[in-house]
């Protein structure tokens, strides 16, 4: 699995993009591609794995993961997967860095950090912990024809997602070709630590202006929403399958998902700056209510006399003017009868959204809608490893990966100010993966 969450790994926008991919699975199980359900008939087949993600001082994460699944018979299959993942470390705020320390105020209000001369502003106190679970159930239904339906929860301590979803399939030219369709219906809900931010509220910053405790508490309660909030996406996803002969299968999806809501991210803050590009405040971010986004994907795969060959790219672009490349490629070489090795290589290209801005200018109007976020900007990314597998005698199989990561954001035509032009307002995110998964 590909772990982006705070920080190219805490989004919290994952849990959409959590419900279309258990879509996706749902729908490449009936397009007979994805081997997610395909046990043997009357067998629990499991699988268990651990992964660790760690950015250079940044993010760390370290996630489980247990999977089950069985052939009830007549091709009626169950599967499941328990997620349960902890995330520690530095989180990007969204703030510039400066020519000097900076101080800043935790999101719950409690306390503050200070950022050094230079660094990017990174509160090192951040800590999550999400526990996962989906179940999907599929069935023949009539005329050459499969449904599937499934159920998606997530929760954290701020943040529950729940969705549904189900999906249909049907075989034409004497099951060659397999055509589907499939929606998913999730309602998230939100309640940050220190509440939701009023959009454009400055930051509140107690640096002894305050006459007490309770003072600076009332001024820190002014800049905060009471409540939760919530956000609902529908998703459809279409795909067709194509057997093309004996050695390669494509296929084509077309997906379509419309979120509204609370798009906002509680805790990203932006720089206001003067003409010198020194900092004079920090205010919160405010994104739109809505978003649709569109995504077109293909992928091939083709049967070599030592392996297995698997490329796919994806297209996707959105009313938020973010559009992205995604090229994915995999080989898996056979070194004998019970152990293979796979290389890995994605690239990833995305412009950035229209109401991104890297800071703001003291004195000019406020925006619309604004993000410093550097997941919403303009960025590359690409992703190498290799996987080692090998099958025991029981049969049961043994899996081990390794994978470097890495993120670059670009200037998306901004111009920096004084001081700006001598710091790294873009710095790269590097990662590495390390996972360890066991069949049986």
């Amino acid at each position: 699995m590909q772990l982006i969450y705070k920080n190219a790994l805490t989004n919290k926008m994952r849990k959409t993009a959590n419900v279309n991919a258990a879509l996706a699975a749902a729908t490449c199980t009936l397009l007979g591609t994805s081997a997610v359900v395909q046990a043997d008939e009357g067998v629990w087949e499991m699988d268990a794995a651990l992964l660790y993600y760690g950015e250079t001082e940044r993010v760390t994460a370290v996630e489980g993961v247990f999977s089950a699944k069985k052939d009830f018979g007549d091709e009626h299959l169950f599967s499941t997967k328990i997620t349960a993942d902890s995330l520690t470390g530095a989180s990007a705020s969204g703030a510039v860095a400066q020519p000097n320390a900076q101080t800043y105020t935790r999101p719950s209000g409690k306390g503050q950090y200070v950022v050094a001369t230079g660094e990017v502003p990174l509160d090192d106190t951040f800590h999550d912990t999400r526990a996962q679970l989906e179940s999907q159930w599929t069935q023949p239904l009539w005329n050459d024809m499969r449904g599937s339906t499934g159920v998606h929860l997530s929760k954290e301590y701020d943040y529950l997602s729940i969705a549904v979803n189900g999906s249909f399939a049907k075989d034409f030219n004497q099951k060659n070709t397999t055509v589907s369709a499939g929606l998913s219906l999730a309602y998230d809900t939100i309640d940050p630590e220190g509440g939701r931010p009023v959009a454009f509220s400055e930051m509140v910053i107690d640096e002894g202006q305050f006459a007490n405790e309770e003072a600076y508490q009332a001024a820190f309660d002014a800049t905060r929403q009471t409540g939760t909030d919530d956000k609902t996406t529908v998703d459809l996803m279409f795909g067709m399958t194509q057997i093309i002969n004996r050695r390669m299968l494509m296929q084509f999806n077309y997906g379509l998902s419309m979120s509204d809501g609370y798009h906002t991210d509680p805790f990203k803050v932006l720089s206001v700056v003067n003409d010198q590009g020194l900092t004079q405040s920090l205010v919160h971010e405010d994104r739109p209510t809505e978003r649709t986004r569109h995504n077109f994907y293909w992928q091939t795969k083709y049967a070599l006399d030592v392996g297995v060959a698997d490329v796919s790219y994806r297209y996707a672009t959105d009313d938020w003017d973010v559009s992205s490349h995604t090229i994915d490629s995999r080989f898996r070489f056979n070194l004998s009868d019970i152990t293979y090795i796979q290389p890995h290589f994605r690239y990833y290209q995305q412009s950035a959204a229209e109401f991104y801005q890297p800071f703001l200018i003291e004195g000019t109007t406020l925006p619309t809608f604004a993000t410093a976020d550097y997941r919403l900007g303009e960025m590359t990314a690409y992703t190498l490893g290799i996987k080692y597998g090998m099958k025991m005698p029981s049969g049961n199989e043994w899996a081990f990966r390794l994978e470097y990561y890495q993120q670059d954001p670009k200037n998306a035509g901004f111009d920096e100010p004084g001081a700006l032009k001598q710091l790294d307002l873009y710095p790269s995110v590097k990662a590495v993966i390390a996972q360890v998964s066991y069949s049986f």
